[in-house]
């Protein structure tokens, strides 16, 4: 008898919070409150123009979203329940512990502008929420952990590419490495990404 097992996978969690019928109004509150931030934070436009980002992002300034805004609150809860849903298929065992929401940020990427390959170190859980996706928005990419470690093997599709919709909600393991592509689209592209954390 002969049989190919699939071990090891790597999963991916999709879903979509427009599915949701409070979606419109959480989705304008969204947007006011990513405006809001974009506009008052000193610090966070500072540290993109010292980085070269390519619009706005308050990751290095504001770590406290969900007490800043309602909207960021709201959408915590939701996150909170997504995260719990897709440890219970990653088989975790979390030792009485849980899955923690470690941080939250707004990215707002200005045309032609992208975000390089990484990974998150120092948690379990990470992702995106999008927000408001113009045509020819950058999509994520996803790269297949075992590319380093491929060595003579045949060429093979190395690479998932995500194309972002509003509403949509893309989460994976932290140590995934992924890209935004840069983006084509005349306004910005806004999203949500976050980490959660392993909390005992």
């Amino acid at each position: 008898m002969t049989a190919i097992r699939d071990l090891f996978a790597t999963r991916i969690y999709q879903a979509s919070l427009a599915d949701d019928r409070a979606w419109p109004a959480l989705h304008a509150d969204l947007v006011e409150a990513c405006d809001m931030l974009a506009n008052e934070d000193h610090a966070g436009r500072a540290w993109c123009k010292a980085n070269g980002y390519g619009g706005y992002t308050s990751y290095a300034s504001l770590n406290d979203l969900p007490r800043r805004a309602t909207a960021f609150g709201d959408l915590k809860r939701r996150l909170d329940k997504h995260a719990a849903a897709f440890a219970s298929r990653l088989d975790f065992d979390l030792g009485g512990g849980r899955l923690a929401l470690d941080s939250l940020w707004v990215s707002m990427l200005k045309s032609g502008a992208a975000h390089s390959g990484h990974i998150h170190p120092h948690s379990v859980v990470s992702g995106t929420v999008y927000v408001t996706v113009p045509p020819g928005a950058g999509a994520l990419r996803l790269e297949d952990p075992r590319l380093p470690l491929m060595m003579a093997a045949p060429p093979r599709p190395s690479f998932e590419t995500l194309t972002p919709a509003p509403g949509a909600l893309v989460l994976w393991e932290s140590w995934l490495r992924h890209e935004v592509l840069a983006s084509a689209a005349k306004s910005a592209r806004v999203s949500l990404s976050f980490n959660y954390a392993w909390k005992s």
